[in-house]
């Protein structure tokens, strides 16, 4: 009796070894990892499932006894005769998945194993349903009371409530088999299945704590390099800043090269591929293209899923996370390597939290900047009302006027309050309505018109709405520099045409005149930067385009079109729509 008692330990020992084995693989998978560190109906769902074919498979692989006490050992068994046992790893199957996903999940479970032990024995012995549903259901609840505050309970406990499970087992069987079959698994069983939960518990422990552990440290990183990146973002996303983070990560990272985006083009590129992958260029990448229209992050482990266009491309693997404001992408955080191989937990995570910190500091700098650009349209509506040149030359006129034709010098007089009344009303607004910004715009052209008659005339071709949403003063300003810089030493002839058109999901804007042209030298500074010039600074074109570019995007960028013919200015926006003034129904 010893004899077998010990062969059936040995070969229950392996059949442990199994379960443990699969526990280990288990473990190591990330899906797993998630699902048991919170209680979901979607993770308990799934942790049925996987316990399901765990008790399945501890069925399949048990030590035959047949009724004169003999042992034996298929590699699978696929029926039992109803004279014959099994010993095998069941109960430590569910007591695991009680300990692990709770009562319910564990009831559940032993219901699986207890069904398919009376199914492939030749449908005798149905106690093993009852007994394995019943030890599912109370092992969990005590697992549960006992653990207090933590994920599992103490090994002691798992201990003891795993010894509880195989002894309600035992007493079943000793209850339908009587004492002989208890004599020679009671000890295998009882001790082997105890150490197996508490093993299986503690490899789960183990690798949860070590995860805990690797977070930590991926937060530690994160934050040493957000720290150092992130005072670049706050002005931001341009090729200057975007140069100054690449080379941050890079050289803080083993990654073998660094790109950032926005939604059309590449921003910087520092490392390998930099050749190719050049500033001020369009995105080439299919893989960074897919990012930017799904907004999800992607992983890739060879060439031909990066789908870098140029041959000689060193780029082999990648991660490619999207950079998002206000749910929006704007852009892409890129990191290759020049090898083919999988991306580590800890590469990814610290990929996304990089984006995740870098998409919150956009996201402020946005609003910090648009902030600070609706002060500046502030103060240039009120710079407007004290400019001197502007407000005494209008005064002038309305003082001659009432020498000559008081009616004239009465509309002068309103449309110079129309115009200063819409800057102070409109001036703190993003966006006003079309309506709105006619009404500013007519009462410029008007102020204007009475100074200088017949030398220009507006033109109007708009097939939109007067609810289309505009930034405020747009059209003002494009009108303004046309009048003041367009017909130098013309008076008569000079024509301003102002277009607005829906173009699918967006506004098309242009403003164009039939002056003298733009002087090539100061034109690819036009809107870019502060032009030191005695005839104007072009300050109020350069806000206009950077509030443009901070309103919608790099798409909405001012693009400038001269020649002899005249000139003409350009943007597109989002189409959108507000709601009408109470006299414009």
């Amino acid at each position: 009796m010893e004899i077998i008692v010990f062969n059936l330990f040995i070969l229950l020992a392996e059949r442990l070894g199994i379960i443990m084995i699969l526990a280990f693989l288990l473990v190591n998978m990330r899906f797993f990892r998630n699902l048991i560190e919170k209680r979901t109906l979607k993770s308990q769902i799934w942790l049925f499932v996987i316990f399901s074919l765990f008790v399945v498979v501890a069925n399949l692989t048990g030590v035959e006894i047949s009724s004169s006490k003999e042992i034996f050992t298929p590699l699978i068994i696929t029926g039992l005769p109803q004279t014959d046992s099994i010993a095998n790893t069941r109960i430590l199957v569910i007591t695991t998945a009680s300990l692990t996903a709770g009562p319910y999940v564990g009831m559940l479970v032993g219901l699986v194993g207890g069904l398919h032990r009376v199914i492939f024995g030749g449908f005798s012995d149905y106690f093993y349903i009852f007994s394995s549903v019943l030890i599912g259901y109370l092992i969990g609840v005590l697992g549960d009371r006992v653990k207090k505050n933590n994920l599992y309970p103490s090994t002691f406990w798992v201990a003891v409530l795993s010894l509880l499970a195989e002894l309600i087992q035992m007493i079943f069987i000793f209850a339908f088999h009587g004492f002989g079959l208890i004599k020679l698994i009671f000890v295998p069983m009882i001790l082997l299945n105890t150490v197996g939960s508490c093993l299986f518990i503690e490899i789960l422990k183990t690798y949860l704590s070590n995860e805990r552990q690797l977070r930590a440290v991926q937060t530690k990183d994160v934050l040493e390099l957000a720290n150092k990146t992130l005072p670049y973002f706050r002005h931001g996303l341009d090729s200057d800043s975007a140069e100054h983070v690449c080379k941050i990560i890079k050289k803080y990272t083993k990654f073998d090269a660094v790109g950032l985006t926005d939604r059309v083009n590449v921003l910087a590129h520092v490392g390998a591929g930099q050749d190719h992958h050049i500033a001020g260029e369009a995105v080439i990448t299919d893989l960074s293209k897919t990012v930017i229209a799904t907004g999800k992050e992607k992983v890739a482990r060879n060439k031909s899923e990066i789908g870098c266009p140029h041959q000689d491309c060193p780029l082999t693997s990648a991660i490619v996370c999207p950079l998002q404001v206000n749910n929006k992408t704007v852009g892409t955080l890129k990191l290759y390597f020049c090898e083919e191989r999988e991306m580590t937990v800890v590469e990814e995570n610290l990929v996304q939290g990089l984006a995740m910190i870098f998409s919150g500091q956009l996201a402020i700098g946005i609003t910090e900047q648009q902030t600070s650009l609706l002060n500046e349209a502030e103060i240039r509506a009120l710079q407007v009302q004290i400019n001197p040149h502007f407000f005494f030359n209008a005064i002038n006129t309305i003082i001659a006027l009432m020498r000559v034709d008081v009616n004239k010098a009465h509309d002068a007089l309103m449309e110079l309050s129309t115009f200063f009344r819409s800057s102070l009303k409109n001036g703190q607004a993003k966006e006003i309505t079309l309506e709105q910004e006619k009404q500013h715009v007519d009462a410029y052209t008007g102020i204007e018109s009475l100074r200088f008659p017949d030398k220009f005339t507006v033109n109007y071709q708009i097939s939109v709405p007067e609810n289309t949403m505009l930034p405020s003063f747009c059209l003002q300003i494009f009108v303004e520099n046309a009048i003041r810089h367009a017909f130098k030493g013309r008076k008569t002839g000079n024509t301003i045409v102002v277009s607005l058109a829906a173009s699918g999901d967006n506004l098309e804007i242009a403003v164009s005149d039939n002056g003298i042209g733009i002087d090539p030298k100061i034109l690819k500074q036009l809107g870019k930067e502060q032009i030191n010039e005695t005839k104007g600074s072009g300050l109020a074109l350069y806000n206009l385009n950077r509030r443009l570019v901070g309103l919608y995007g790099t798409s909405s960028e001012l693009k400038i079109s001269t020649g002899a013919n005249g000139t003409t200015f350009k943007t597109e926006i989002p189409l959108k729509y507000g709601k009408l003034s109470v006299n414009q129904s």
